[in-house]
C-alpha cells in the first residue's frame, strides 16, 4: 500500500479523556509486548549502536513504554550488556514508566516534557521512535530527523506493523477479540480499564479507529528515505530503510540514520 492519509487518531486529540488513552496505550504496550513485535529489528538496532559507539537509547515520543523493557534485556544479553534506554515524551507517563522502570534494570525516564522536534542537548544517546512517528505530518516528522542530523545524534524509527491492507482488516477482526480476552490480565490492575471495555466499551471501539488509521497514516520506507534526505540535504548520514518480518508473519518497517563518519 503506497496511500498515506493524515487522518485523525483519536489519542492524539487534546480534549480526548485521559482514562480512555491510558487504557488504549497500556493494550498497545501489552500486546507489543507479548508478541515480541520488535525482535526482528534487534541485529539492526545492534549494529547502529556500535556504529555510532552507543550504549544508551533515547526513546522520543514513548507513551507508555509498549516494547521498550524486552527490546532493552534483548541487548543486554546479547551483546550490549551495559545498554540503557531514558522514556520522553511530550506527555510523559510516569506512572506507567515507574512500574516498567522497577522490573527493567538500565531503563529511566524523564519528566519534563520532551519536544522530539527539539530535543535538549543534555538528553544524549541513540534516538528511537518506536509506534509513533505516523503521527507525525511530513513536516514534523521531517523536523525530528532534522534535529538528531543537526546534533549528530543516530536515529532509528520503527513501526510495529507494514502498511497491507490486511493489517487493518486485522485491526478490524482479531485485535479486538484479543483485547477483550487479555484485558482482565493486564497490569497495573485498574478499574476504569474494565469498565470502558466491558460496561461502556470505549476503549475496543477506539482502539479499532486508532489502529487502522495508523496504518493509513504510516510511511512506507520509499517516503521514509525521501523524508530523511530532506531532513539531511548535506549527505552527513548514511539511511537505510526496509522492512523485517517475524518468523510467523508480522513486519515491522524502519528507518536508520547514523553519521557517515561513524561508520565502520
Amino acid at each position: 500500500m503506497k496511500l498515506r492519509l493524515q487522518l485523525f487518531e483519536f489519542e492524539d486529540l487534546p480534549w480526548f479523556p485521559q482514562v480512555i488513552r491510558a487504557g488504549m496505550m497500556d493494550y498497545l504496550r501489552y500486546m507489543i509486548t507479548a508478541l515480541g513485535t520488535y525482535q526482528p529489528i534487534v541485529p539492526l538496532l545492534q549494529q547502529a549502536l556500535r556504529h555510532t559507539r552507543q550504549t544508551q537509547l533515547l526513546e522520543l515520543g514513548a507513551g507508555a513504554g509498549g516494547g521498550t523493557a524486552p527490546l532493552l534485556r534483548q541487548l543486554q544479553t546479547t551483546g550490549l550488556p551495559t545498554a540503557t534506554v531514558t522514556l520522553t515524551d511530550l506527555y510523559p507517563q510516569p506512572l506507567a514508566w515507574q512500574t516498567l522502570q522497577a522490573q527493567t534494570p538500565g531503563l529511566r525516564y524523564e519528566l519534563a516534557p520532551v519536544d522530539a522536534t527539539a530535543v535538549a542537548p543534555a538528553l544524549t544517546g541513540f534516538r528511537t521512535i518506536f509506534s509513533a512517528f505516523h503521527h507525525f505530518p511530513p513536516a514534523a516528522a521531517e523536523a525530528i530527523l532534522a534535529d538528531a542530523v543537526r546534533q549528530r545524534a543516530g536515529i532509528g524509527v520503527f513501526e510495529g506493523a507494514g502498511k497491507h491492507w490486511a493489517e487493518i482488516l486485522l485491526a478490524c477482526t482479531v485485535l479486538p477479540v484479543a483485547q477483550l480476552l487479555i484485558t482482565p490480565f493486564m497490569r497495573p490492575f485498574r478499574l476504569s480499564r474494565l469498565f470502558f471495555t466491558y460496561v461502556l466499551p470505549l476503549i475496543p471501539l477506539f482502539t479499532i479507529w486508532d489502529g487502522c488509521v495508523s496504518i493509513l497514516r504510516m510511511y512506507p520506507p520509499a517516503q521514509l528515505l525521501a523524508l530523511a534526505h530532506r531532513a539531511d540535504a548535506a549527505g552527513a548520514y548514511r539511511w537505510q530503510a526496509g522492512v523485517v518480518r517475524h518468523w510467523w508473519g508480522p513486519e515491522v518497517t524502519y528507518l536508520i540514520g547514523v553519521p557517515a563518519e561513524t561508520e565502520g
